[in-house]
């Protein structure tokens, strides 16, 4: 099994959350043109992921308005694929523990679509385009994403959810739109299946 990238500093992810995650203090800089990827400097956290509960159905959030144009030009909403039950994942092409937990998640979008579930990603904070279009094709990924260079897309989740300094995080959204997980750090495959699998049965 694959290990998941080392963490210097653990902090929680998210207070009064069923979520345990591990997270190393890091953070980003764009370079002095203010363009392309940033990189890592204090102030942002990344790292991976520890374990994630499900979240009781009476006390999940709706998840916010989500639309828009892929990295490809096409349009994308999260409203649209209302109906499965939905991960929404949080990267950036300049980030190492996304392209650690990318395959995975390109295993478990073609794994789990008979089971009604679909991927969404928030490119955070490319201001290239081509940096994030080449880490798709990298990584051979099939879901779309929405870019997100400002970060103005995260700050419409609550903070206690998605911290918009976390990369990468992942959410899960249950059929009828509310975030039923909550994930700090890089996922694996292991870690986020049986998440999957919960929330696919409710309801079913």
């Amino acid at each position: 099994m694959r290990r998941p990238a080392r963490c210097s500093v653990v902090v929680p992810a998210g207070a009064g959350l069923a979520v345990a995650a591990a997270l190393v203090l890091a953070g980003l800089a764009t370079d002095d043109a203010g363009h392309g990827a940033p990189r890592e400097q204090a102030g942002t956290v990344v790292g991976t992921a520890a374990a994630a509960a499900v979240m009781d159905p009476g006390s999940r959030s709706d998840a916010p308005e989500l639309t828009g144009e892929d990295l490809d030009g096409k349009p994308v909403s999260l409203a649209g694929l209302r109906g499965n039950v939905v991960v929404l994942n949080v990267w950036g092409s300049w980030c190492g523990p996304c392209r650690a937990e990318a395959d995975d998640l390109e295993r478990l979008s073609r794994q789990t679509r008979a089971d009604g579930v679909r991927f969404l990603g928030i490119n955070s904070r490319d201001r290239d385009r081509t940096a994030a279009r080449s880490f798709v094709r990298a990584h051979d990924l099939t879901f779309p994403s929405l870019p997100d260079p400002t970060g103005e897309l995260l700050l419409r989740f609550p903070p206690a959810l998605l911290n918009p300094q976390a990369v990468p995080a992942t959410l899960v959204i249950d059929r009828r739109g509310r975030i039923a997980a909550s994930i700090g750090g890089a996922v694996t495959e292991e870690q986020l299946r049986p998440v999957l699998a919960h929330v696919a049965e409710e309801g079913s």
